[in-house]
């Protein structure tokens, strides 16, 4: 009974964490935006002050539905991949699928500036568009690989080290496109590399929190599978699982979470990485079933937390995102392998 209570607690905590990082999104930035103001405008009552609610409602309400989204869903898939592969320092992209997005993105930006003559970030809402589909498809072609890897080769060991060598050779493909392209597109891509949570318009902000929630719930229906892949494969075969079919669906439920937050944001590091982390240290358990609510939250917080830094009020303009996850994920990840080489030497 005080079990489940603590566990209420812990979850009415950080959905009120995320709630207050929410408004904070709303407040702050180069523009100070009373909290009362805030209400009014996202409640859709009249204002008097235009400037702030094309403020709210074009730039940082949709960056913070963003940042919210793509939080939870790197959180879980980061899970996903540490319990897959056993090991405390997979992320979200360690198969190789932010790079496949990456190699989509680089074959519209650089190479279209060498075959057409202009660049497509100059082409406005189809330039971006073209892009989002042209990561999500990079993005997808990855996962088709590394499933169909999974269902030909036995052993997480061999899935893991094949989607390493994938996306290196992504990387490969991608360094030569830059040595051969244009300046201009070079930049564009650099600047879409560093992630960002402010691409998308209010609506298509709504509609990817929508398509980020979706396989984010469905992994909850998942969570026995991964009790049992946390025990090790030969102790999850003999309680009756297809091991086969387990790691095959992790890696689906991963990679469309992964897939969806680099197209639509761009490649976002160490939030997947750390997040997991963080998520078992305040739930205290091993079920998945609470790590995966766990780690929804707090990725979904950190996401938030680092949107408000990257806008922090006196900079003329936001701080690229993966500086800012860097900063933050990084000591996290230190952390861990201080302790378990801690850990280590103590035995």
């Amino acid at each position: 009974m005080m079990h489940i209570v603590n566990n209420k607690t812990k979850y009415a905590t950080l959905i009120l964490l995320v709630l207050a990082l929410l408004l904070l999104n709303m407040i702050l930035g180069s523009v100070h935006i009373p909290i009362k103001a805030v209400f009014q405008i996202i409640s859709g009552q009249e204002t008097s002050n235009i400037i702030w609610e094309n403020i709210i409602t074009r730039s940082r309400l949709p960056q913070a539905i963003v940042a919210l989204g793509a939080g939870m869903g790197l959180g879980i898939a980061g899970l996903l991949m540490q319990t897959l592969f056993r090991n405390p320092l997979a992320g979200p992209s360690v198969l190789g699928i932010s790079s496949g997005a990456s190699l989509g993105v680089g074959f519209v930006i650089l190479v279209a500036g060498q075959f057409f003559g202009f660049s497509f970030s100059s082409l406005g809402l189809f330039g971006d568009l073209s892009l989002l589909v042209a990561a999500l498809a990079g993005s997808l072609c990855i996962l088709l690989v590394i499933l169909f890897v999974s269902r030909r080769i036995g052993g997480t060991l061999a899935v893991l080290i094949i989607g390493v060598m994938i996306g290196y050779l992504s990387n490969s493909v991608v360094g030569i496109m830059k040595f051969y392209s244009l300046e201009e597109d070079v930049h564009t891509y650099v600047i879409w590399g560093l992630g960002s949570f402010s691409r998308l318009s209010l609506a298509r902000a709504q509609l990817f929190l929508v398509l980020i929630t979706i396989p984010a719930v469905a992994c909850l229906f998942i969570s026995k599978w991964l009790n049992l892949l946390s025990l090790g494969e030969n102790y999850a075969q003999n309680l009756g699982l297809k091991i086969h079919r387990a790691r095959m669906v992790v890696i689906l439920m991963s990679g469309v979470l992964t897939a969806l937050v680099t197209a639509f944001c761009g490649p976002i590091v160490f939030i997947g990485m750390a997040v997991p982390h963080m998520a078992k240290l305040v739930a205290r358990t091993s079920n998945h079933f609470t790590l995966i609510l766990h780690a929804g939250l707090l990725g979904a917080a950190t996401a938030l937390l680092c949107n408000v830094i990257a806008r922090m009020p006196g900079l003329d303009s936001a701080l690229p995102i993966n500086s800012v996850t860097a900063f933050i994920g990084a000591p996290v990840v230190i952390s861990v392998i201080w302790k378990r080489r801690k850990e280590q030497f103590a035995e």
